[in-house]
């Protein structure tokens, strides 16, 4: 078994235990991705038809991986396994049987941004304005519902006589769901939601979905929340061959209904579970590795698990701390162009921030330093051109949806608005002058014609054909700005990560492409930026990824760890777990630098460094210069300011 050289121990065991329930807590860079390929190809090798084995991940990056990964150790004339996210999973649920609980084949999917557009519409319905109580609020809030199991319906009865607040809630929610039904549409949560209730009532279709996989793969199973919990449940019911993946200790969005217990806990719902640890750190340096080590041990509720690694000890982590967040933004640029001259690409180097607002001073920083960068958040599935274009696609699949049909009437614009589309939806056709109804048929004859293209064109071709016959190049290239014709390369982009479908012809390889971009995370970002630069995002965001050097900022209290808002109690466990995730990030070099005053929300914020900073070694850490300004006594005591 050539292809287990190279595995240490705990890696093998992992690979070589075959049938039952099998839990394997992975600690950061200790080969999860690898040892989850290697199970999978051995499988193969023993004898399991691929079509029998499902591995399930959270992010669309991290599935591609995978199935790389697995096709190049079997050789691309092989049958592969499914993988896919939990929510490419539900939309193979749904798309398949889908039709139990009455969802049409080509169901499209919402994302957040229309979500949130639909969840605003329902709150004017109300009269309750958007400054009053966000969408993305009252989102969080039926998501996490949605996650617990919750029904709109049932969450409506049970909110009667509670705060103003959650009534409102209640009541957008339903209005939420009629609009979503009216425009054949799920949510993310639905996606999930929705495949549980399917397994969960019909006997017959939970049987067949056992009998189709036989082999479960879970990872980042401590990401899990109760209902992604029960489906893999369900599915794993017969056969009991589960195999799950993950790190309590990463543990960091309980915020968003996540449950660290599914891990922490798999031994109880399944007693006769096999329990593997990967300790072995093949990403970090000894200094970063133990620092590390020191962070999270200081949390309770975890499973005993110490990383060790066989590398060297590498250079000392570099605490910072500036006068002002715009001190410490110019403090990190100029350090980004030191390591950028001795050779360090900027793609090797990642800012970290606990929060958005961080981001605007390390912006203006890097502009003035000249350092390219590059944001993640502004997501390429996101922009409008993008979105026009996908509304075009799905009324080929469906064209009876309504606001697919608003958004495409106007992208490009066509003299067709919202008083004409409103007719056609109510059936007044006749209403309708000759010169409008003109535009209206030459608009219906370009949604007949791309729909029967759909029917056998590959996706890629048919972004194609949807850019020419829409208007979109003409609009963008022949009669734009030179500001119109960048957005024309974002929607030309679009044939290039279809191409990624074109295996499948027609409407199913359509609707796989329309699902993925339905269904993108702020990683798969990175994949679509081709700007080369530093990265910056969030430390949520950087969960899963790794960096030659990485910057932790605003290592304040109150910032990281940060303070609960409102009413909500702060879980120090998960920031520091958070923060933990942030430091593991690094391979080579971490920086961790704070500001002594940080404006926030107008007013200048005095800082205490973050508590955490007490828990690293001073052994680990060296002081840049700056630290010593922090007051007139001795660099001992300054020592006692953080510890």
């Amino acid at each position: 078994m050539t292809y287990l050289d190279g595995l240490n121990d705990a890696q093998k065991r992992a690979v070589l235990a075959k049938d039952g329930p099998i839990s394997v807590l992975a600690g950061a860079g200790s080969g999860k991705t690898r040892v989850l390929a290697t199970r999978v190809y051995h499988l193969i090798c023993e004898g399991v038809p691929a079509h029998e084995i499902l591995a399930v991940t959270f992010t669309n990056k991290a599935a591609r991986e995978m199935r790389t990964r697995v096709r190049g150790m079997l050789g691309d004339d092989r049958a592969t396994p499914f993988v896919a996210t939990f929510h490419g999973l539900g939309r193979e649920l749904l798309e398949q049987y889908g039709s139990a609980l009455g969802i049409p084949r080509f169901f499209s999917v919402y994302d957040r941004d229309d979500s949130e557009k639909a969840i605003a519409a329902a709150l004017k319905a109300l009269d309750i304005s958007t400054k009053e109580l966000s969408p993305r609020a009252v989102l969080g809030r039926i998501s996490k519902a949605k996650g617990s199991g919750i029904r709109a319906s049932e969450f409506h009865e049970k909110q009667g006589r509670s705060s103003f607040g959650a009534r409102v809630v209640a009541d957008a929610w339903l209005r939420y769901e009629k609009t979503l039904k009216a425009e054949k549409a799920l949510d993310f949560d639905d996606l999930i939601a929705l495949p549980v209730r399917l397994l969960e009532e019909h006997a017959d279709i939970r049987a067949t979905a056992q009998a189709r996989w036989r082999y479960i793969h879970i990872d980042e199973y401590q990401d899990t929340n109760e209902l992604q919990e029960r489906l893999a449940g369900f599915l794993a019911e017969k056969h009991r061959n589960i195999f799950v993946v993950g790190d309590g200790d990463q543990a960091i969005y309980g915020w968003r209904g996540a449950k660290m217990e599914n891990i922490l806990n798999f031994d109880k719902k399944y007693p006769e579970a096999q329990e593997i640890i990967l300790e072995r750190n093949y990403r970090s340096t000894k200094t970063l590795v133990d620092a590390a080590n020191a962070v999270i041990a200081k949390n309770k509720n975890r499973k005993e698990k110490r990383s060790t690694t066989e590398q060297g000890a590498g250079e000392p982590i570099v605490l910072h701390v500036a006068t002002s967040a715009e001190d410490e933004a110019r403090w990190v640029a100029t350090k980004i162009r030191a390591l950028l001259g001795e050779g360090v690409a900027p793609e090797d180097i990642a800012i970290l921030f606990r929060t958005n607002f961080q981001s605007r001073a390390l912006e203006e920083g890097l502009l003035r330093a000249g350092v390219p960068y590059k944001l993640l958040g502004t997501k390429f599935f996101g922009r409008k051109e993008v979105k026009d274009a996908l509304a075009w696609m799905r009324l080929a699949l469906d064209p009876s949806r309504e606001a697919d049909k608003m958004r495409a009437a106007a992208s490009p614009p066509r003299g067709l608005g919202a008083v004409t589309l409103a007719k056609l939806a109510a059936g007044k056709r006749s209403e309708l002058g000759a010169a409008v109804l003109a535009k209206v048929e030459q608009f219906e004859r370009v949604i007949d014609e791309l729909a029967a293209a759909a029917e056998s064109m590959v996706p890629s071709e048919f972004v194609k054909l949807v850019i020419l016959k829409s208007g979109m190049r003409r609009a963008l290239v022949d009669e734009g700005s030179e500001e119109d014709r960048e957005r024309f390369e974002n929607v030309e982009e679009l044939a290039s990560v279809a191409t990624r479908h074109d295996h499948v012809p027609g409407k199913e390889g359509i609707a796989l492409f329309l699902a993925e971009a339905a269904l993108a995370s702020d990683q798969d970002e990175l994949d679509q930026n081709e700007k080369t630069g530093v990265t910056l995002m969030t430390v949520h965001a950087a969960k899963g990824l790794e960096f030659d050097t990485v910057f932790v900022t605003g290592m304040e209290e109150g910032l990281f760890p940060h303070a609960a808002m409102g009413e909500g109690k702060r879980d120090d466990e998960e920031e520091r777990r958070l923060f933990y995730v942030a430091m593991t990030r690094a391979k080579s070099r971490l920086f961790l630098t704070l500001a002594r005053v940080r404006k926030i929300y107008g007013s200048d914020t005095y800082a205490e460094p973050s508590s955490f900073l007490a828990d690293i070694d001073p052994a680990l850490l060296s002081y840049d210069e700056p630290y010593d300004e922090m007051s007139s006594t001795s660099a001992a005591d300054d020592d006692c300011i953080i510890r």
